[in-house]
């Protein structure tokens, strides 16, 4: 199993920035977290390369 990788996103509700965990065995995922300060839902979108770099994107669950 792959370690964890420690990304920095920024809530598009609140605007806040939030620190969480993406797993690097997945290239690709998407998933609906909640805000760690609004808990409004967030979707993440996560692409991780060759190299094990992740791209992170979020988005409103409403949108």
């Amino acid at each position: 199993m792959s370690d964890l990788i420690p990304v920095r996103v920024q809530c598009p509700y609140c605007w806040e920035m939030l620190d969480t965990t993406v797993d690097p065995s997945l290239s690709e995922a998407e998933y609906v977290e909640d805000c760690q300060v609004c808990c409004q839902p967030i979707v993440f979108v996560v692409v991780v390369d060759e190299n094990l770099v992740p791209a992170v994107t979020v988005r409103p669950e409403n949108d």
